[in-house]
């Protein structure tokens, strides 16, 4: 007979909550969208495959059949980026058929839910050890193709028409916060700029690029490095770019990450099953959080989603040492730094760039941020903390927590 309600779970139904931590992260080089770019005529589930094959390389100690789950976001799951990608890829890069897979969409944090959701799965016990990453093809499925959107949504004023466009969404959010002026996303674009390629010259960035053979109508190549980046670029010559959600507007492809294509992909496990395998640890899972704001200002999405998280994990912004912030657009990331009273140029954010820099493929962003913030750790063992944070389309925001493996107390932060 069915013990009452009210009577005590038995202890043995109540597993322990696991630690999760970030064992490695790996992406392909990011392609410009379009018929001339990286891509062109590559399709996206092969992108996902050249990644979930390097992590294997790279880490040769994992049985291929200890992988309990493979979570591949995409934002427009059709055609090559449909057939619940994260099964269909995993079947394509040769995993055991006994490992199962799923798709996930949460437009630009779907990578970064792929891999919370994955997470807390292994700490309620049901994975030892997931796949989780993201892909965007977005010049074979440009964003927003085969969406129908309700017309209750323009009808019943649910949401502002310009809710549905991301760009003009930026150029709302200068609107509300005046202090956010085209000068200053200038600067910020050109800082993300130089960043960036002082990494790649020091040798940061590349280490975490799968190679991938390409095809077009030339041939056979190989991509082994980011397309959009323009190193050189300055404020100035930033000023006079135009603005093409409107008139005199403030947003443009200058202060703004590009339409790209790519895919991401990391390995996250149980602390006990790592040490078990012999596999490394990048970070520890803190926490994570996801809010939701008016769509119109999707851009201010990290700012509640980092209240969120730091409440519920006992910290405070001061307890940061390290933000990989998403560049969507440079006005939401000055939005985040300008509620936090942190610097337009703190060197703790996006030290190595960012989107605006390297590109955007939508889903797959999520897993960049994390894999550059455990190189980070690796440089840093003063850093206790670093979140990685992104807004994310239709007025949205999501922050996760992780700690640093390597810290040793007593340094600065």
């Amino acid at each position: 007979m069915a013990a009452p309600a009210s009577a005590p779970a038995d202890s043995r139904s109540r597993p322990a909550v696991r630690d999760v931590v970030f064992v490695d992260g790996v992406r392909t080089p990011f392609g410009k969208a379009g018929s001339k770019g990286l891509y062109a005529q590559t399709r996206a589930d092969d992108l996902v495959v050249k990644v979930i094959r390097e992590l294997l390389r790279r880490h040769p100690e994992l049985p291929p059949e200890r992988i309990d789950e493979v979570a591949i976001a995409a934002t427009t799951q059709i055609g090559d980026q449909g057939l619940t990608i994260g099964r269909s890829a995993a079947l394509l890069a040769g995993l055991p058929k006994s490992v199962p897979g799923f798709a996930i969409d949460r437009m630009c944090a779907g990578a970064m839910t792929a891999v919370t959701s994955v997470s807390s799965g292994i700490a309620f016990g049901a994975y030892d050890v997931a796949i989780a990453g993201g892909v965007e093809h977005m010049g074979n499925h440009p964003m927003g193709e085969g969406v129908d959107p309700n017309p209750r949504y323009v009808s019943d004023k649910i949401v502002d028409p310009s809710a549905l466009i991301m760009g003009s969404t930026a150029e709302n959010l200068h609107d509300r916060f005046p202090s956010l002026t085209k000068e200053r996303t200038d600067a910020y674009s050109a800082l993300s700029q130089q960043r960036y390629d002082d990494a790649l010259r020091t040798g940061k960035i590349t280490p975490d690029l799968v190679p991938v053979s390409t095809r077009s109508d030339e041939g056979w190549g190989l991509a082994t490095a980011d397309e959009p980046p323009r190193p050189g670029t300055t404020a100035d010559a930033l000023a006079g770019l135009k603005t093409p959600f409107r008139p005199h507007g403030r947003v443009t492809p200058g202060n703004a990450a590009g339409l790209n294509d790519g895919a991401t992909g990391c390995l996250v496990a149980d602390a006990d099953t790592a040490a078990e395998l012999g596999l490394p640890v990048g970070m520890r899972l803190v926490g994570y959080a996801f809010a939701g704001v008016e769509p119109e200002v999707m851009g201010v999405g990290p700012v509640p989603a980092t209240e969120k998280a730091l409440q519920r994990a006992g910290l405070s912004i001061d307890d940061i040492g390290l933000f990989e912030i998403n560049e969507a657009f440079a006005v939401q990331v000055l939005a985040f730094l300008e509620h936090f009273g942190i610097a337009d140029d703190d060197p703790r954010v996006n030290p190595w760039g960012g989107a605006i820099a390297c590109g955007h493929p939508l889903a797959s962003s999520g897993v960049r941020l994390m894999t550059q913030l455990s190189r980070h750790f690796a440089e840093h063992p003063e850093v206790r903390y670093g979140i990685t944070t992104m807004c994310i389309g239709f007025g949205m925001g999501g922050t996760v927590i992780w700690e640093n493996p390597n810290y040793q107390a007593g340094g600065e932060r």
